[in-house]
């Protein structure tokens, strides 16, 4: 066979690759024999590229949904960190709040300590004062009541001795 014929690839092409080796085989025939046996290696040559393109195919699709899953594990890690990040402002927030609200108790504290003590410093002195007050009262009574003792004692003197007077 001087020219080449084209042959039908898939099953059919592999039917009649061994059909046409069976029929050169027993006429005999040579060349029929030989076109067959190519046909039937030519069928099974495109049936392994087409299962190959496919397992190929396959491959890269299974690559890309590993791609994709490590894009949305690297998304989902990075939408944690930033969920963990809030998070953690959010509680150095409420830290700093919770300090200076403590901050703010104590300092109210101090200063109704501070007033507390001044007014038990004041009444302290206040006491103080009028426990003096009343010392210097009770002294100047005592000075009015030793003068008056003192100008009886002398009127009693005098009446007993009335020359000591001049």
């Amino acid at each position: 066979m001087n020219r080449q014929e084209r042959t039908a690839g898939g099953l059919a092409g592999k039917l009649a690759g061994k059909f046409k080796t069976i029929v050169g085989s027993t006429t005999g025939n040579q060349a029929l024999e030989r076109e067959g046996r190519l046909q039937e290696a030519q069928s099974e040559a495109e049936r392994e590229a087409r299962q190959a393109e496919l397992d190929a195919r396959r491959r890269e699709e299974e690559a890309e949904l590993r791609r994709r899953q490590v894009e949305t594990e690297i998304e989902r890690e990075r939408l944690a960190n930033e969920v963990a990040a809030q998070d953690r402002e959010k509680a150095i927030e409420r830290d700093r709040e919770v300090s200076e609200a403590q901050a703010v108790v104590e300092r109210q504290q101090e200063e109704a300590a501070a007033e507390s003590q001044r007014r038990q410093e004041e009444a302290a002195a206040r006491e103080a004062e009028q426990r003096a007050e009343e010392a210097r009262v009770q002294a100047a009574r005592q000075e009015v009541r030793l003068d008056r003792q003192a100008v009886e004692a002398e009127e009693r003197a005098d009446k007993l001795d009335p020359e000591e007077e001049q």
